[in-house]
Formats: C-alpha cells, structure tokens, sequence
C-alpha cells in the first residue's frame, strides 16, 4: 500500500487515483473516520478526470497508530508531506469536519507559502473555534468534548455506533429513514483507528483557534454547511468562517446534516464540481 513518511517518522496512507497530469483534488476527512469516508466523492472526480488524492490521518485508518502528535499543527503538517511527496500543484483542497480544519491550517501555513494551492472547500467543518470562551461565547461548553472523551474511554465501540445512527446522518430525525450500511461503515472507519489517536482528536477539533488561518487564506473558498448540523453547528462556525476569508463563499443547505456528503451525494458532488471548474 501507497505510505509516506513524515519528518516525525509516521507513516501516513493515502490514496492517488487518476492520471497523474491532471488537476489534483486533495480530501481531508472528519474525526474519526478515513479516507474511505470520501467514496462518493473520489469515484465521482475521478470519473470526471480529476487526480483524486485523500489519505488516512495519523492514528486514523491504515496510518500508523503513534501516541503523540494528535493536533492541527502535526495533520497540517502530515497533509504537506502527502502534497510534497506527490508534488501536488494547482490542487483544490477538501475537507469535511476536522479535515476542514486540517485544511485550514494546511493552505494557511504550508499550501499556499509553497504554492501548490489553487482553491479550497470547507464542508461541516470546525473553524473558526468550536469551544465556548470568553472571545467566542457563542460556542459549545467543554462539558460537551469532555462527554465526548468520557463515552469513548467507557465503551468507544458503542459511542462509535451511536453517533452515526443518531446525529451524525441526521437519523435521529423524525421522518429520517436510517441506512444501517452508513451506519456499519462509519463504525468500521472509526474502530480501524487508534483510540488514542480519537481521544486526543476531540481537543485537536475543539480547542484550536483557527481566526488566524482563515484570515491568511487568499485562494478562492467555498464554505458548505447544513443547516441542521447537529455535530458543528451552523451558526457557530460557517456563518463565522466565510466573513474571515480573502476570497470566501458561503452556501447552506436547508434540512442537511452533518453526514451530507454521503447521505446528500448527489448536490454536494455537483457544487463542488461547479467550485472546481469555474
């Protein structure tokens, strides 16, 4: 299997699909899932000639399961080591949930100073700061991540079953009509992955001010969020990350859950097509 090693000696997987002179698409995915979460869209791109690239982060998937290293800064960095490894030029980055994150650091701090961006697309992701503080009151008490970590240290196999069959997918809705693959799938994603990795991921995605990010970003982005996230709330990070960016767009999507990019394939694959051509 494809692996690159990281400056830290962490052997990252991923996956390069696609002819290898075309425009490159690189996706990130959410806590604490996989590559694999991006079926949908890497089949889609790369039926429509697109080099499609996305890799399991650190502790997550097929990449090695190390105890440290479990923050913005080191999935930033690992992603640099994929796009470098690959030469990845003029690539649309994607990320979904904490990958939006990991974007967002990524073309902050690395894509963007080495000139390998062209565009980039946060979907149902957690900038700008998801944590309730005296600067963004309007966020989630740690009550909420601590919850979080004590579910999954308690029985990580059952959290991991309840949050996709609940609101992950939107499920829990009255009138949902729940799909039990979706639910095994995610569940599969996040039992391949180290429980360490997950445990220190919930501060990684939670505690990480990205207004600084955002904020050095100049390349065209899309910002993509359902307006019935039950995971990021709406108001609590895509209504705040647009304004912050150079070039930033905002779309919301009525009724969608935080799992739209699989349960809602169909339009989001076609945004996003439109994004990266025009």
């Amino acid at each position: 299997m494809p692996f690159v090693t990281t400056s830290d000696g962490v052997d990252i997987f991923y996956k390069d699909w696609g002819p290898k002179d075309a425009q490159p698409i690189v996706f990130h995915h959410g806590w604490p899932l996989s590559s694999d979460d991006w079926d949908a869209q890497l089949l889609f791109f790369v039926g429509k000639g697109y080099r499609v690239v996305a890799h399991d982060r650190r502790g997550h998937g097929r990449s090695a399961q190390v105890w440290d290293g479990h923050d913005m800064d080191h999935y930033a960095a690992d992603a640099s080591a994929v796009a470098q490894h690959l030469d990845l030029k003029n690539a649309v980055h994607i990320g979904h949930s904490t990958g939006g994150g990991e974007v967002a650091r990524y073309v902050a701090q690395h894509g963007e100073p080495q000139g390998r961006v062209a565009k980039a697309v946060l979907v149902s992701a957690v900038p700008p700061l998801m944590l309730k503080t005296e600067s963004n009151p309007g966020g989630l008490p740690i009550e909420v991540f601590d919850g979080f970590r004590s579910a999954l240290a308690a029985n990580r196999a059952q959290f991991f079953r309840d949050v996709p069959a609940g609101p992950f997918y939107g499920f829990n809705r009255d009138g949902a009509t729940a799909h039990e693959g979706l639910i095994q799938n995610w569940w599969r994603q996040g039992m391949m992955g180290s429980a360490k990795a997950h445990y220190d991921g919930i501060k990684a995605f939670s505690e990480t001010d990205q207004t600084e990010d955002l904020k050095a970003i100049s390349v065209p982005t899309l910002v993509l969020h359902g307006e019935d996230d039950q995971i990021v709330p709406i108001d609590d990070s895509a209504r705040l990350s647009a304004p912050l960016l150079k070039s930033g767009t905002l779309k919301t999507y009525p009724g969608y859950s935080h799992g739209m990019l699989t349960v809602n394939a169909d339009v989001l694959n076609a945004d996003l097509l439109a994004f990266v051509e025009g």
